[in-house]
């Protein structure tokens, strides 16, 4: 027999503390329509082409077994890898690359514009190259000037003008060095393969072991290592201080 249901039913007590909301697993893409960037990617894909003439007129016109192991080249060869990948996620709308990808390339590309200009070009650096690798003429020197001045301030740019800021972060400077580092050590190893005499043998003066020895050197790629993770640093500062270059009158309401 079942037992009579009661007229007054007593209120359940009440849950101690405010509701939290969960967060939502439902992407930003299903509440805010994606927007395509012709213009962004016609720029980055501008980039990228005049980063691979750059680079395949440098090896044209050189050894390209030692044209290849510059950092220059091999940093503009990133950014023209780089730069392709994000002009077609802009047309297409598709989710931009990682910030710690954009950072990384824009970094590399930075460095070798300074170390160019700063050390290399420059009559009062210790490092100054001399002849004709210090006044290139003709089509070198357009390769020159496009992969140490043009391309970088490009990506400088497209990181100022094009690319949201926020996105790069203090843990990863560190990570980013890692490459230079690799640099390092192959650019040592490759002096060391090489025969004594051999032109070329350091590609940077600043790490030739036949002119300074191992300590000089090593103490030189310490200086510049601290430099480059500063740089690092002003980097991600300064993409967190600066102001927000895309903003979009969503139909939602809502802006990301």
């Amino acid at each position: 027999m079942t037992a009579p249901i009661p007229r007054d039913i007593p209120d359940l007590p009440a849950i101690p503390g405010k509701p939290a909301l969960k967060p939502s697993p439902v992407p930003a893409t299903a509440v805010v329509t994606p927007v395509r960037r012709p213009a962004a990617a016609a720029f980055r894909l501008l980039v990228a082409l005049t980063a691979t003439v750059g680079v395949t007129l440098e090896v044209l016109l050189g050894d390209p077994s030692r044209t290849l192991g510059y950092f220059a080249i091999q940093s503009n060869i990133l950014l023209a890898l780089v730069m392709a990948l994000s002009a077609r996620r802009a047309w297409t709308a598709s989710r931009p690359l990682p910030g710690a990808v954009l950072g990384a390339t824009l970094l590399y590309v930075v460095i070798a514009a300074l170390v160019h200009h700063l050390l290399l070009m420059n009559e009062a650096s210790p490092f100054s190259l001399t002849g004709e690798a210090a006044a290139p003429t003709g089509w070198q020197a357009l390769a020159h000037h496009t992969l140490h001045t043009v391309t970088p301030i490009a990506a400088v740019l497209d990181w100022l003008l094009l690319t949201g800021p926020g996105r790069l972060h203090l843990r990863q400077a560190s990570t980013w060095l890692l490459y230079p580092l690799a640099y390092l050590v192959f650019s040592l190893i490759r002096g060391e393969l090489l025969l004594p005499g051999t032109s070329d043998r350091y590609l940077y003066p600043f790490l030739d072991v036949d002119q300074d020895g191992y300590k000089k050197v090593l103490g030189n790629a310490l200086l510049l290592g601290l430099s480059f993770y500063a740089l690092a640093i002003l980097l991600v500062a300064l993409d967190h201080a600066r102001p927000n270059p895309l903003r979009y009158p969503w139909k939602t309401g809502f802006r990301l």
